[in-house]
């Protein structure tokens, strides 16, 4: 779909009272976007939870029998399904608004249990047997709820809630994540989650973040590239992209580095990805960058992604 179509839908249907467009949204979604019915496939996602493991034990830490704190739960709780399907001690994962569904976390389900060799191959070692075993006993067996396999999973779900101010208890928690989802939070929100992270975060834990830099419309119109947000002023950006839909806050790498350190974190690594289509397109300067972003050298900008993982303060 054209980017500024899809901004428009969006724009449109965020002007509707809030269950109402969340309603709507979802049913298109549904009907003709990335949640077509039967279509739900978390691979994707399994990778990217089994990336996060292998860099908390990269970097000297177990990872089971921890407790893992996530940012942004999404439609269906993956991340923390998998650390269950891993061995975590249990998962609070948090969201500004209730996205998680019924039917979606059911086909996560139907999917496992039609490709379970190729899921039972990509946890690999990493897989629990009798977490596995569990979970498909309990969706062929058992009528689904989402109350009863949240409980199963040791997932606490809390939605909708400000991840910048928990109840949680100081010091609880083992590991402080988030996958592609700090690119949609402003700043100074972001910065307020950092500090309230650091507050529960346990003396011996880590945060693990992955962030998408890319332009997320591109993620559907190949017509533009992943760089080409950048080209606009804050406040022509905000005519496309200031709805609940598709914010997205066009920090760059080095933004959110300044970020962490601000928040009293200390970066023990990161990895970037290094997109050589993006650096081609920057030294070719035929897109014009906005001034917030021209001064910035091509190392950067055509980073499209990013591992964190920090210490807190």
């Amino acid at each position: 779909m054209n980017w500024k179509v899809k901004s428009l839908v969006q724009n449109i249907i965020s002007i509707f009272p809030y269950k109402l467009s969340y309603s709507l949204y979802y049913q298109l979604q549904r009907n003709f976007g990335s949640l077509k019915k039967g279509n739900y496939n978390p691979t994707s996602v399994f990778i990217g939870s089994i990336k996060l493991w292998k860099y908390i034990h990269k970097n000297n830490h177990s990872a089971k029998g921890k407790v893992f704190f996530e940012i942004g739960t999404g439609r269906v709780p993956v991340i923390p399904f998998s650390n269950f399907l891993m061995g975590a001690k249990g998962t609070t994962t948090v969201d500004l608004n209730p996205y998680i569904k019924e039917e979606l976390c059911m086909e996560m389900l139907d999917y496992i249990s039609k490709n379970e060799s190729q899921v039972r191959e990509l946890f690999g070692s990493l897989l629990l047997e009798d977490r596995f075993s569990t979970i498909m006993k309990y969706h062929s067996e058992e009528v689904f709820s989402l109350k009863g396999f949240l409980k199963i999973c040791n997932i606490t779900y809390l939605a909708p809630a400000d991840a910048a101010h928990t109840a949680l208890k100081e010091g609880s928690i083992d590991f402080c994540i988030s996958y592609t989802v700090f690119e949609h939070i402003p700043k100074n929100i972001l910065k307020k989650i950092m500090i309230e992270s650091n507050r529960i975060l346990k003396s011996s834990g880590i945060h693990v973040h992955r962030i998408d830099y890319s332009d997320h419309f591109s993620h559907s119109d190949n017509s533009i590239s992943a760089i080409n947000f950048l080209q606009y002023p804050d406040r022509v950006w905000k005519y496309y992209a200031d709805n609940r839909y598709m914010y997205m806050n066009r920090l760059r790498h080095d933004d959110f580095i300044c970020l962490f350190t601000e928040t009293g974190n200390t970066i023990k690594h990161q990895h970037q990805d290094q997109s050589a289509k993006i650096k081609a397109i920057l030294e070719s300067k035929l897109l014009f960058l906005d001034d917030r972003f021209k001064n910035k050298n091509n190392n950067v900008l055509s980073v499209t992604g990013a591992w964190f993982i920090l210490e807190g303060n």
